[in-house]
């Protein structure tokens, strides 16, 4: 494909929501998965 072939304005954005969406997500996931270690380990708020 030659550099100056671009894809549609609308892909491009559609890839950049879909790569943050999966960011996100994927911070949630490591956050939920570090509160639970810590509530296992006894270190919840009262």
């Amino acid at each position: 494909m030659n550099r100056t072939e671009q894809k549609p304005l609308w892909q491009r954005l559609a890839w950049l929501l879909a790569i943050w969406t999966a960011s996100v997500l994927a911070l949630g996931a490591v956050a939920w998965l570090l509160r639970q270690v810590m509530n296992a380990a006894g270190l919840s708020t009262p």
